[in-house]
């Protein structure tokens, strides 16, 4: 039998987890921009691009009205999240890997949040899954270009894309059996945080592509 929730539960989740991931995010920026030793401004922009960056890109693409224009509350999450995180560092070294897991939980709550939204928009199945990608790593991406560091999603050492892609999936096939949003979404979104923190744990990663060195002909 088909699991379902109240059209007002669904839509609490998904603010839910659009808030957590703003949240998450902006940590994740402004732990960056404190290994930088950037000054207070430098903190909250980069803090901004990284919890708004995704969602800004992919409302664009799908034609939508971009989530933290519509709702302001994502910035005062943001700020929230930001001021916590200067804190934090202001008193207590963060651990070496704490970047890599605050970005692990963001990427699994902003891509369910993508597929959602842009399943909601009546897109192909296609579409929801480089939605949820883009939603997912886009942020991280500036973050990472801005704080002049190699980005997540170029580095061969663990996997990251591969998990959106696999957690929005997986998603989508439970959406298929009949499973509720949230249902469906919570189960796609811990796929995706196990697969990253995983691949941060034990370096799973990908095969490399490379090509062998030129050999200049003989003159």
């Amino acid at each position: 039998m088909p699991i379902k929730l109240p059209a007002e539960a669904t839509s609490l989740f998904l603010y839910a987890f659009s808030m957590l991931g703003v949240a998450v995010f902006a940590a994740s920026g402004a732990l960056a921009a404190a290994r930088k030793n950037l000054d207070l401004i430098g903190v909250i922009v980069l803090a901004m691009v990284t919890a708004t960056g995704g969602g800004t890109v992919r409302d664009v693409l799908i034609g939508r009205t971009v989530f933290w224009i519509a709702d302001s509350n994502h910035i005062w999450m943001c700020l929230a999240a930001t001021a916590v995180t200067i804190g934090w560092v202001r008193f207590f070294a963060p651990p070496y890997r704490a970047l890599l897991y605050a970005d692990a939980i963001g990427l699994a709550f902003f891509t369910i949040i993508g597929a959602q939204i842009t399943e909601q928009m009546n897109h192909t199945a296609t579409t929801i899954v480089l939605m949820g990608a883009i939603t997912g790593t886009a942020g991280g991406l500036i973050r990472d270009v801005l704080s002049v560091e190699v980005p997540l999603i170029f580095r061969k050492t663990e996997l990251y894309v591969t998990t959106c892609i696999v957690g929005v999936t997986a998603y989508l096939g439970l959406r298929a059996l009949g499973w509720s949003e949230a249902l469906a979404g919570s189960a796609g979104a811990a796929v995706i945080l196990a697969m990253r923190v995983a691949s941060i744990q034990w370096r799973w990663t990908l095969p490399v592509i490379s090509i062998g060195k030129d050999h200049k002909s003989d003159q």
